[in-house]
């Protein structure tokens, strides 16, 4: 019985040796034998952008001192529990996946990604055919919509979140899948209207850059024969998120250096390939409570979606 006390005795004692003896084997986070570890969503081929971010790497490295080393995962929830083994510091993630990973591991959106046009924000459409007599809203109460997917933002979130705020009970609720399906189900008359993402036009040009380009070529009169009826509100695009716990020091040096990146010449080739952006912007947390607001209306399981 006294020597099991005296062991309960030296337990705390025991662990924390253990501890220290692990970490200084593994090395302090940053150093060769523990680099920074930046994490993609699995968005594009994993082949190329672990090969177009590894500028990205050198200039990181260079700038803070830190080793670092890239992954992309086979799945958006493979990043997010990434954060709850200590597996990921820094990811760039979607919206969706990032609010779970802030509910489950404290995970913080720091940076977020500024897209074509100079856009930090995204928002959604629903469409209907110019010949609908459709003209307002309202005139959707009692009509069929075909949605992109429960998981989409710009085509299901967004416009449903929209029509509640209306009153508009549609008759009939399909999900296509695609954008372009969306599209096209409304160009067929197979649905009085539709829901997919907005993007402005060009700022130079003016052609139209949202969901019904991506048919022009099957339907080349699409411009013409559907139309814009409403836009949803705007949310922030996706973060670049930093794991719980990591110093405060190395999280400034960190972004100071990918806010340095994106402004140089070689940032501005090298982005687009790894993430189809052109800059990044600070943010904060509640940049996102409008998604959670509407994730928690809509009763959504945001762990189901990732998945």
């Amino acid at each position: 019985m006294k020597f099991l006390k005296y062991i309960l005795y030296l337990l705390p004692t025991l662990i924390f040796i253990v501890f220290i003896s692990i970490r200084e084997t593994k090395g302090s986070l940053g150093t060769l034998k523990n680099p920074v570890k930046l994490y993609f969503t699995p968005s594009v081929d994993a082949e190329k952008i672990i090969l177009s971010a590894k500028p990205l790497i050198r200039f990181l490295e260079k700038e803070t001192g830190y080793y670092f080393e890239t992954a992309v995962p086979t799945s958006y929830i493979a990043v997010v529990e990434a954060f709850g083994t200590d597996r990921a510091d820094i990811a760039i993630i979607n919206s969706f996946s990032y609010l779970l990973a802030n509910k489950k591991y404290g995970a913080n959106a720091v940076l977020r990604v500024v897209r074509t046009g100079n856009q930090t924000s995204y928002r959604g459409q629903i469409i209907v055919r110019t010949d609908s007599g459709i003209e307002k809203i309202e005139d959707l109460d009692g009509k069929s919509i075909a949605y992109v997917d429960a998981s989409s933002a710009s085509g299901y979130i967004l416009p449903s979140h929209l029509l509640k705020k209306h009153g508009i009970k549609p008759s009939r609720e399909t999900f296509a899948m695609k954008h372009d399906n969306v599209v096209t189900m409304v160009y067929q008359k197979q649905v009085d209207a539709g829901a997919t993402f907005y993007s402005p036009p060009h700022h130079e040009t003016g052609e139209p850059l949202d969901a019904r380009i991506r048919v022009k070529k099957q339907y080349p009169d699409v411009l013409e024969k559907i139309k814009i009826l409403a836009l949803t509100d705007t949310l922030p695009n996706d973060p670049v998120v930093f794991r719980k716990g990591l110093p405060k020091i190395m999280i400034e040096r960190i972004k100071n250096a990918l806010l340095k990146f994106v402004n140089s010449e070689e940032g501005k080739k090298v982005l687009p390939e790894i993430y189809s952006m052109e800059g990044l912007i600070p943010t904060k947390d509640s940049d996102y409570d409008l998604m959670r607001k509407m994730v928690e209306e809509a009763g959504i399981d945001l762990e189901k979606i990732i998945k």
